[in-house]
């Protein structure tokens, strides 16, 4: 049996600025998940040279552009379906009775995943402008069948 595997870039919290360790990291992926906060449209429109891209709405997104974007976002990855929203804190379903594989999230512009109950909870980071001492990243995801595995990428040293 051939399966094949799909990579999927998660970016989040770029705040308008898309850097150029970013588009590099991204360049070899099959999708981008993008997780809130974007800044500006014309990140998006880099993102999408890049790769087909799916974005929800953070709470810095305004304007006419930001409201094309939805709150939450049910997207299917090969065989697997993921929810996306910008603020984990708003999460109102049960992902593992709704079936998803994954909750995709961003907002606290801290790199975490975490495995709950056989869902994976990411938050790749903020791939934008330094806040604070955090760090900045993205997240890979590689889906193979009904696997997923992810990583963690730095974008700065």
């Amino acid at each position: 049996m051939n399966t094949t595997t799909l990579t999927v870039g998660v970016i989040s919290d770029t705040h308008g600025v898309l850097r150029p360790e970013a588009a590099s990291a991204l360049a070899a992926v099959d999708q981008i998940l993008h997780a809130g906060d974007v800044g500006t449209p014309a990140v998006l429109d880099a993102l999408r040279a890049i790769a087909p891209t799916t974005a929800v709405r953070g709470n810095v997104d305004h304007g006419g552009w930001a409201t094309a974007l939805p709150m939450t976002e049910v997207v299917r990855l090969g065989t697997l379906d993921v929810y996306m929203l910008h603020d984990l804190g708003a999460l109102d379903l049960d992902p593992v009775a709704a079936g998803f594989a994954a909750v995709i999230t961003g907002h606290s512009h801290q790199p975490k995943a975490e495995w709950r109950r056989g869902v994976l909870y990411l938050d790749p980071g903020s791939a934008g402008p330094r806040r604070f001492t955090l760090p900045v990243t993205l997240s890979i995801l590689r889906i193979t069948g009904s696997t997923i595995e992810h990583e963690r990428l730095d974008l700065l040293g």
